[in-house]
């Protein structure tokens, strides 16, 4: 790893939780709290032998809409004056390789959604753009699955939350990179192995450093919270079976397994 970038992931060995970082073969172990100057312990682990956990435990999900040029030019939608978004509840996080499961009580369309996720590294009110840079401790890929067609089933009330918030439909990780910039990242989203998404970073609207800061006037903003940027082109349905990878350079691949309700 280059120019200062660092990957920490939270992984479960032998029961245990624990943290670290990681080159993709081995994690260099690390004690105290991951946003709180964290002391390498000196011992490894290899990451074949862990299983992954969420990189982080965020105490909000929040997630933006209509956020980059070029999915607002194909749907003919006006540059918004400020970030549009919503909450996903925090049950509705899963980690890299977890399988998720169709919604029990909703058999419409299940879209995946490719993000760059950004990642609150300590408190956060009211600050300016440029404070804001400095809130944010690093990035990881974010799968925004979305009941479709919950959005507007009903048309005195927008259901965002709902469309959100199935358990698993926040997927997050593989790990948390920082030192990025992520002017230079592109998001790549496979469905069943064909890629499906790619689009740059760069064509955000508001970007992320905007983003804190807007989102800090209305709420404060805590350690390990995650803020989705945004999709672009390219999001397809998918079907109970499908795998979908998120893959973004310098973050690595984030996998899930979308699979049929146990129920049925």
């Amino acid at each position: 790893m280059s120019n200062g970038m660092k990957r920490w992931m939270s992984f479960t060995h032998d029961s245990q939780p624990g943290f670290g970082i990681s080159d993709g073969e081995t994690i260099q172990l690390h004690t105290g709290s991951l946003f709180d100057a964290p002391q390498p312990t000196g011992q490894q682990l290899r990451v074949a032998d862990v299983q992954y956990r969420l990189p982080c435990q965020p105490g909000k999900l929040i997630g933006l809409w209509n956020n980059f040029h070029a999915q607002a030019a194909k749907q003919s939608l006006q540059i918004p004056a400020e970030p549009l978004y919503f909450i996903k509840a925090p049950s509705s996080c899963s980690a890299h390789g977890e399988a998720v499961y169709q919604p029990g009580s909703y058999d419409g369309r299940v879209v995946y959604e490719g993000e760059l996720g950004i990642v609150i590294g300590k408190r956060c009110k009211d600050l300016t753009v440029e404070q804001a840079a400095s809130a944010i401790f690093g990035y990881t890929c974010i799968n925004d699955i979305t009941a479709l067609d919950l959005i507007a089933k009903d048309a005195s009330f927008a259901q965002w939350t709902r469309a959100k918030s199935f358990d698993g439909f926040g997927a997050v990780g593989p790990v948390i990179a920082t030192g990025l910039d992520w002017r230079t990242l592109s998001v790549k989203t496979l469905l069943n192995g064909r890629e499906r998404q790619n689009y740059l970073c760069s064509d955000m609207i508001f970007s992320p450093a905007q983003i804190v800061s807007a989102l800090s006037r209305d709420m404060t903003l805590m350690p390990g919270d995650i803020i989705a940027c945004g999709t672009s082109l390219g999001v397809l349905p998918m079907k109970p079976g499908s795998v979908v990878e998120v893959v973004i350079d310098g973050i690595g691949s984030l996998k899930t397994h979308y699979t049929e309700s146990p129920e049925t």
